[in-house]
């Protein structure tokens, strides 16, 4: 009898239980993250990119005023986050993914400090992360949706933690207020663009020196360890723009990693950098719009564009003018931008689900429009809640309703 039982609970070890399966009844969909709302859109990835439901991801909002207005340095923080980033408004949803198995949505909070996990079916918080220091930023999933990467600007860290149960596996130190994270398509690096002192009025670009250490760390994702840094001031200066700011923004690869484009503060355009050579190869300036006020203090966060996207095949780019009010498809051969499309403060973009369209965030207009990469023209607007940022695809159980 011993026996048998040694044999069974050799077996159980070896397969795999039924429950511990991941789920194959789950819908692609669009998370918009409507920042001083606190409640995240949940929207079709693709077609017409109607609204399905709305997550209310801060269920705890009063607990969570309640510990800052109690601390005096958790406060100071915090309005100096509602007063500069937010533009006079809490900054309560950043960044979000789901789950491998859709039941939960992950976001970051810049004006509480954290990362909280949301049950999907029921609307609670399953887990909360707090960040070191005052602030959370943007995130980064893993390729295989374990890993989440979460930026925390006010302590220049970049936390890594198990999506499911919020467990810190790792951490690193990067530039001053980290800011972008990608993971590398075989999920063994992760890119941290950090983008220095944005809240301050010092925007002359001579006193662009008091930005702060802005470069691009590149750590393990295994084992958290920073591999390599790379400074864009040198290589900005060794390609003729000692004019622009190192300070990268949103930023994307190449399909086969071997370029990347990126978004630097105060520019009306796009750099090309050869990752092999480590060399900016080409430099892009874009239309202006001659409406928008030259005086920089007024550009939001030291944004003039904000929001990178490129299509699945990597031969189009599709770039968000934020305080130009223009959204334009930039053919990567020639770095050319297509047709000027009117939008309201662009702050995001991203890919539909089936490559076809940039989907990008009206933070100015509280809506996401789709733009077609072929024709570089809207095809698709829908309304969302108050001042949309960060779209990102995801999954939820099919026949999903919001809790």
């Amino acid at each position: 009898m011993g026996r048998i039982r040694s044999v069974l609970c050799m077996l159980l070890a070896v397969v795999p239980l039924t429950a511990a399966k991941a789920p194959t009844d789950l819908q692609e969909v669009m998370f918009v993250g409507n920042n001083w709302e606190g409640t995240v859109d949940v929207i079709h990835s693709r077609g017409d990119f109607a609204k399905i439901g709305r997550i209310n991801v801060v269920p705890d909002k009063t607990q969570r005023l309640l510990e800052i207005y109690l601390n005096p340095i958790k406060l100071v923080y915090y309005l100096g986050i509602q007063q500069g980033p937010g533009e006079g408004h809490d900054q309560l949803v950043d960044d979000m993914y789901t789950t491998p198995a859709g039941d939960a949505l992950v976001a970051s909070r810049p004006s509480f400090a954290d990362v909280v996990s949301i049950d999907l079916a029921t609307g609670k918080i399953r887990w909360r992360f707090a960040v070191s220091g005052y602030r959370a930023d943007h995130m980064a999933v893993s390729p295989d949706g374990t890993k989440v990467a979460v930026s925390a600007s006010t302590s220049n860290t970049v936390h890594v933690l198990d999506i499911v149960t919020g467990r810190q596996l790792g951490s690193f130190t990067a530039g001053d207020k980290p800011h972008e994270n990608i993971f590398t398509r075989d999920g063994r690096y992760l890119w941290n663009m950090s983008i220095g002192e944005v809240n301050t009025s010092l925007d002359d670009p001579a006193l662009d020196w008091t930005k702060g250490d802005r470069h691009i760390t590149i750590a393990d994702a295994n084992t958290y360890r920073v591999v390599k840094t790379i400074d864009m001031r040198p290589r900005l200066n060794a390609a003729g723009r000692s004019d622009l700011s190192d300070a990268v923004r949103p930023a994307v690869l190449t399909p086969d990693e071997s370029k990347l484009y990126f978004q630097v503060s105060f520019f009306a355009g796009l750099v090309e950098y050869d990752v092999a050579t480590d060399k900016i190869t080409r430099v892009t300036e874009l239309p202006r719009n001659p409406a928008t006020n030259p005086d920089r203090t007024t550009w939001v966060n030291d944004s003039r564009h904000h929001g990178l996207s490129m299509s699945p095949d990597g031969t189009k780019l599709c770039v968000a003018g934020t305080m130009d009010d223009y959204v334009t498809v930039v053919d990567r051969a020639t770095l050319n931008p297509g047709p000027l499309v009117t939008a309201s403060k662009p702050y995001w973009a991203t890919v539909s689900g089936d490559g076809q369209n940039c989907v990008i965030s009206e933070s100015g207009a509280d809506r996401v429009s789709a733009i077609s990469f072929a024709t570089g023209q809207k095809v698709a607007t829908v309304a969302v809640g108050d001042h949309p940022q960060r779209v990102r695809i995801g999954h939820i159980p099919t026949g999903w309703t919001a809790p």
